[in-house]
């Protein structure tokens, strides 16, 4: 049966190769961060990376490609679900993480490019859907071990409540400037829980 090639850039072997790609993705998301998706030029990037440029036009070919391995590589770099043994705990964990990564300054302002690039670039937007996915999926557990312990109705829909935590904080941080305190993580998470409760999710 024949097999479907990797995306270029997208095979993590160990050694040099290894290397190169982590110096090349953090170039990128410093570019990125900086200039925003149409600033990002893989010469630049390479330049910065201290990397030839046929090497990252070899292993990622685009710009697009290359923002789509940045998002896979923050996917799988991303911190695993907290167990702190409640739904309020668990969550408010993940409503910190998302406020961190928001507020951090240059995490803030990649995010920012990304969402936008998405908004006009399919690959983009692509790889934006798979980082979500990954992240949501992650967390999930955290609500299905409620609706176990009894703390949420049977039938709770675990993805729907992780992303009503995230939805007010990304809300807030696209629309408003306003700063990303940890009193706006609170509320994301004590609104979500008490819909949860009520059974607005199941």
């Amino acid at each position: 049966m024949a097999t479907r090639e990797p995306d270029p850039g997208t095979v993590r072997p160990g050694g040099r190769t290894a290397r190169v790609r982590a110096a090349v993705l953090q170039a990128a998301g410093d570019t990125l961060a900086e200039f925003g998706f149409h600033g990002l030029d893989l010469a630049e990037v390479a330049r910065r990376a201290e990397v030839g440029k046929t090497t990252v036009y070899r292993r990622w070919g685009t710009v697009a490609a290359l923002v789509a391995d940045l998002l896979t590589d923050m996917a799988e770099q991303s911190l695993p679900h907290a167990e702190t043994g409640s739904l309020l705990g668990d969550l408010r964990a993940n409503a910190e993480l998302v406020r961190r990564t928001l507020a951090d300054s240059r995490q803030g302002a990649l995010f920012k490019a990304v969402i936008a690039a998405a908004t006009t670039d399919e690959r983009t937007a692509e790889a934006l859907h798979r980082f979500y996915e990954v992240r949501v999926t992650e967390w999930a557990p955290c609500v299905r071990q409620a609706v176990e312990r009894g703390e949420l109705p049977t039938g709770t829909d675990a993805e729907e409540v992780v992303r009503a935590v995230s939805a007010p904080l990304y809300y807030r941080f696209l629309t408003t400037g306003a700063p990303l305190d940890e009193a706006a993580a609170e509320r994301a998470v004590r609104a979500a829980v008490a819909a949860a409760r009520a059974g607005a999710f199941t």
